[in-house]
């Protein structure tokens, strides 16, 4: 079967350069290695594996690209272009180099990665992550409190080593105290984690009982968090260093306080500003008059004008709360709630009727919202 263009396997154009040839190769080489291919597409994604493989391998090298360019495939011919192996001829360096750089994303970093350098190596530790409940007062304000995290320390008992006292850890003998075996994967061999010692060099044939040969035990420690004022739901307060540790010497993780603000019986928060229901008589509604309102600093008057109607809101600006990132506070919006009385005494219901009678003899001026309604419903009552 004829070969294709190698411009073509790669899917690259004729003056790609050699940076766009390497990326494409290394997409196509994932795509194709034997290890995600199993079963009925081993054999097909095997074939193509080695064509994109001589294909990089031809364009690559200066040389060879020049006279394929030139001369097609009559100009680089099988023991040229080192087809269907990995031998050491000339252009498998670059081949090296470009899969060397594809193993960490087809084995997770097996060869010359973490494998190799196993637990020897520094790690930084894990963040953690701890939910804190507060008021909408605490979180206007801000204040300083103490929390209690878990925590590792190294174990007393072992001083960290793992080992029962007495006792100390052996080199592994499966890996010889490198932590990484040799792994023969297809037509070429990698290296991975040392089943045994897991990476450490080490086995531990008689582990300390108290931290069961971690080398560290599980604290409760506390510490103190200043939460600052304006702070809002879902907001995070890192502290830094204060997560797990780190191993072999790595640097420790952030412990993260995410916040959540319980609901308020009087206020909703809406960013900087708060929203608030006010119930008023019917009297002071229609009459006018004066109310208190709560704030997060303390009660106010707001003025209620003649004839307010249920659903009106007034704006007290500044009375809000004032964001981590706010230059100013926010503002209170007070929602009017007009309450009909209830439980009336007869004596009271009389008084009501002969009141709502002069409000129909005073015509529809007393009640501006209901004439303009029945003008609205006058169609649907007429007869077709």
């Amino acid at each position: 079967m004829a070969k294709r263009d190698f411009y073509e396997v790669l899917g690259v154009a004729k003056n790609a350069s050699e940076e766009e040839i390497k990326k494409a190769y290394r997409k196509l080489a994932m795509k194709y290695h034997p290890d995600r291919n199993q079963g009925d597409k081993a054999k097909a994604a095997e074939e193509k594996f080695k064509e994109v493989k001589e294909a990089y391998e031809i364009l690559t090298d200066s040389n060879k690209r020049a006279a394929y360019d030139r001369f097609g495939h009559a100009g680089v011919d099988a023991s040229q272009a080192g087809a269907g192996g990995f031998g050491g001829g000339p252009g498998f360096g670059n081949f090296a180099d470009a899969f060397g750089d594809i193993f960490s994303d087809i084995f997770g970093g097996a060869m010359g990665g973490a494998a190799g350098r196993g637990r020897t190596a520094a790690y930084r530790g894990a963040d953690l992550r701890y939910n804190m409940e507060i008021t909408l007062e605490q979180a206007a304000h801000g204040f300083a409190t103490d929390i209690r995290v878990p925590s590792w320390d190294a174990c007393e008992t072992c001083h960290g080593t793992g080992a029962k006292p007495g006792t100390s850890a052996k080199t592994c003998g499966t890996c010889g105290g490198s932590g990484a075996v040799r792994m023969t994967q297809g037509f070429f061999s990698i290296q991975q984690t040392c089943p045994t010692c897991h990476g450490s060099g080490k086995v531990i044939a008689e582990p300390c009982l108290t931290c069961h040969g971690e080398g560290r035990v599980k604290k409760n420690k506390v510490l103190e968090v200043n939460i600052p004022a304006g702070i809002d739901e879902g907001q995070r307060i890192r502290l830094s260093g204060k997560g797990e540790p780190g191993i072999n010497g790595g640097p420790p993780g952030d412990l993260y306080v995410e916040i959540r603000i319980k609901p308020h019986e009087v206020f909703q928060r809406d960013g900087d500003d708060l929203h608030c229901e006010v119930p008023v008589s019917i009297v002071t509604a229609a009459l006018g008059g004066e109310v208190e309102v709560a704030t997060l600093g303390g009660k106010v008057s707001l003025a209620i004008p003649e004839g307010t109607q249920s659903g009106k809101t007034f704006r007290l600006r500044g009375k809000g709360v004032k964001g981590v990132r706010s230059s100013y506070p926010g503002d209170l919006y007070c929602h009017i709630n007009v309450e009909v009385p209830v439980r009336l005494t007869e004596k009271q219901k009389k008084l009501l009727r002969e009141f709502d009678v002069s409000l129909r003899e005073g015509g529809a001026k007393h009640s501006p919202q209901t004439k303009g309604f029945m003008d609205r419903m006058k169609g649907f009552f007429t007869a077709e």
